[in-house]
């Protein structure tokens, strides 16, 4: 059952990477570290391990999150 419950974590993790990497790839940004990490023992949830990043491509990645929100905010008003 712990085996099943644990598998479950690290395929929602999986699936976590797999919509952030498709959703920076719609901006042309790459993590090349992005990946599902270990467990965490304080808490029991799998993380998901976003890696070191170029400042040029942080700077690129907070651009975009910059657009998606200002975008969200406008579609909210």
């Amino acid at each position: 059952m712990i085996e099943r419950h644990r598998h479950a974590q690290r395929q929602a993790a999986a699936d976590a990477v797999d919509e952030l990497r498709a959703a920076l790839a719609g901006g042309d940004i790459v993590l090349p570290s992005l990946g599902v990490d270990h467990q965490s023992p304080f808490t029991g949830v799998v993380l998901v391990e976003l890696g070191c990043a170029r400042p040029d491509v942080v700077r690129q990645m907070a651009r975009a999150i910059r657009r998606g929100t200002a975008a969200t905010a406008r579609a909210d008003d």
